[in-house]
């Protein structure tokens, strides 16, 4: 199938030569205003993972289950503004529709299974905020650090096969239309389920599961002691936090699995710069998963200013920045 037939396309910063897309040698101030954006969004997201990741492994506090989850949700997100961002100012979808070599397949292979990393990382944390409120007397032994551990080692595993599965698919065919056809179910079908509907699905009955639990808590708080209390309630602010997290992250990614999942039965027609829009979308949501902890976690705001001013390199070791925290809540 001819995509010059298929595609609707604009870009600032790309010129038609022939069959193919390449970056102006004159670009356009919109051009130029656009990818300024796009970096300072990429060193916004590399700073703010990194302050996640450098707080959650430096300060002892934070080592607990659902941030070692954390941590690996910060790391991919990390890489996300390390290579996907660059990668696709590089080359576009503009580019890469039309003549899709070998950067481009590794730029959706990147993208594909960072993007799949991210929402098993959020998979994951529901199940350890499920234990945490709906079994806490259980919890430690269900998730400890080795269970973390192969969840994390199966996230990543998986996530790679999965890019690495959707981007080589269709390779090795003879025929056009069976080459075509099977990119289109694993691009637009087996891709998006596996990596976002069936997680996502996942993960909103276990929220629900843990937000009905959460509220017959609350209306028992009262024949329980204070300390009990205490420990339910900060459960349930670290729960409603990750439910945030999650939110935010379905803001971002379903306008673009929607689109790519219901493409085909839309005269396959592909609008770049709305696909483009939903591609940045996104990606941005690796950008905002850093200042959602901050925002709502007083030990990650404490943290950040510790590590941002360098008093991190003014205590005697990690022990007494976690004093600092506790102090500081």
């Amino acid at each position: 199938m001819d995509l010059t037939d298929t595609v609707t396309h604009t870009h600032p910063c790309y010129v038609k030569d022939n069959f193919s897309y390449i970056l102006s040698n004159s670009p356009s101030v919109i051009c130029v205003l656009l990818y300024a954006f796009l970096t300072v969004l990429s060193v916004t997201t590399v700073s703010g993972n990194l302050l996640v990741i450098i707080s959650i492994m430096y300060f002892k506090q934070l080592h607990t289950p659902t941030n070692s989850l954390v941590l690996s949700l910060a790391v991919a997100d990390l890489l996300v503004g390390t290579v996907v961002f660059p990668f696709s100012m590089a080359f576009s979808l503009s580019s890469c529709l039309y003549h899709e070599g070998l950067l481009c397949k590794v730029r959706s292979s990147f993208d594909i299974s960072l993007s799949t990393c991210s929402i098993l990382n959020l998979c994951c944390i529901s199940v350890d905020r499920y234990y945490a409120v709906c079994q806490p007397l259980t919890y430690r032994a269900k998730i400890n650090p080795c269970v973390v551990v192969n969840m994390i080692l199966v996230i990543w595993g998986f996530s790679a096969l999965i890019g690495i599965g959707v981007t080589i698919s269709g390779l090795g065919n003879e025929k056009c239309e069976e080459k075509y056809f099977i990119e289109v179910l694993m691009a637009n079908t087996i891709g998006p389920i596996l990596s976002f509907y069936l997680p996502v699905l996942i993960m909103l009955c276990i929220y629900l599961k843990i937000f009905l639990v959460a509220q017959k808590q609350a209306r028992s708080l009262q024949n329980t002691t204070k300390s009990g209390a205490a420990v339910s309630k900060m459960e349930r602010k670290a729960t409603k936090t990750l439910a945030i997290v999650l939110g935010v992250f379905l803001l971002c990614w379903t306008p673009f699995f929607l689109y790519i999942t219901f493409l085909p039965s839309v005269n396959n027609s592909v609008i770049v710069p709305v696909m483009e829009m939903l591609s940045w979308l996104a990606l941005i949501n690796s950008m905002l998963n850093p200042f959602i902890y901050a925002f709502f976690y007083s030990w990650f705001r404490s943290a950040f200013r510790m590590i941002i001013s360098g008093k991190i390199f003014q205590v005697n070791d990690s022990k007494s920045g976690c004093v600092y925290i506790e102090t500081a809540k």
